[in-house]
């Protein structure tokens, strides 16, 4: 039987539950949930706060078994546990954010590989605050159509067009080492780029990678930009990187990656060593068949067998 972390919704990926222990030592890998909507996403396009929950009951179809890469299983390698979801305050933006800084404050001194599902983009930055507050110096590899990167909405600072805002602001994150991965389409404003150049984030377009011939070394590119001069990567990805034929529970986005060049990035990025990652922007009631929330589970178990080389690698020197 597959246990419940809550209701009739089952561990991600078949994880242990560890919500109630809070106890991650004999786990390897922690994966939580932030069922988080901020106010910019109410209206007609609406329902992200129910990402971290359909995502985790799509995942119970779904074994570890990746046989396109190395014939591997990655729960032959890793043990895997859910934290369940963060308690949020809706409509009180400010407590809020202080809890999801708290709670994953306590997950990162773990040392494990930290998993974040969302939930709106907002969520990122009080996750990346609590690993700079540990002395830690941060970057980030942040992929998404759009900057997130506006001073505010409607005077909400932490809302999900702001969260690199923020992030530019935070000691301990370096803006140079802040990649933004995937920019693409007039759903961005002008401001946008302008914020980012100022700031001293480097953007690499959809074009850009489009143009590249080799998948894997714009991977190693974009990582090497990310990590330099910092101690630790953090990944971050909206699901309107991808295209939306690949994304019917995303944001409605054109031009965008498909499923093969996300995954391709992710796990080769991974393999060079991120400490964690989040994966935000899922809208269920937009997509009756749930094509997004069932993606969530490749991409988590590539970003995985991405982190399972790069620690066996570790090893091996």
């Amino acid at each position: 039987m597959t246990e419940m972390i809550y209701g009739n919704t089952p561990c991600m990926l078949g994880a242990k539950n560890i919500s109630a222990t809070k106890d991650f030592s004999d786990v390897d890998v922690i994966v939580y949930g932030i069922p988080w909507e901020g106010a910019v996403t109410w209206g007609d396009y609406t329902g992200c706060e129910l990402g971290p929950k359909v995502m985790r009951l799509c995942s119970s179809r779904y074994s570890g078994y990746l046989p396109e890469i190395n014939d591997m299983d990655i729960f032959e390698h890793v043990t895997l546990g859910d934290m369940g979801d963060i308690d949020i305050v809706p409509a009180d933006v400010d407590e809020t954010m202080k809890r999801i800084t708290d709670f994953t404050s306590e997950l990162w001194k773990s040392g494990k590989f930290i998993i974040g599902l969302g939930g709106d983009h907002g969520i990122t930055y009080p996750v990346v605050k609590a690993i700079a507050e540990q002395d830690k110096k941060v970057g980030i590899i942040h992929m998404d159509a759009h900057y997130d990167n506006l001073p505010s909405h409607n005077g909400d600072q932490f809302a999900r067009c702001s969260p690199f805002a923020r992030l530019y602001e935070q000691e301990g994150v370096r803006n140079e080492s802040i990649i933004h991965t995937g920019i693409h389409g007039p759903r961005n404003k002008p401001e946008s780029g302008r914020n980012a150049k100022a700031a001293g984030a480097v953007t690499i377009t959809i074009n850009e990678i489009r143009g590249h011939k080799d998948l894997k070394e714009m991977a190693k590119e974009i990582y090497a930009q990310a990590s330099k001069d910092v101690d630790c990567v953090y990944l971050t990805i909206c699901s309107d990187v991808l295209d939306f034929a690949f994304n019917p529970g995303g944001p409605v986005d054109g031009n965008g990656l498909t499923s093969y060049e996300l995954l391709t990035l992710v796990h080769e990025i991974c393999k060079l060593g991120v400490i964690g990652m989040d994966f935000v922007e899922i809208y269920p009631q937009q997509d009756p068949n749930q094509f997004s929330a069932h993606f969530a589970s490749t991409l988590i178990l590539y970003a995985l067998a991405g982190n399972i080389l790069y620690n066996q690698q570790r090893e091996e020197k």
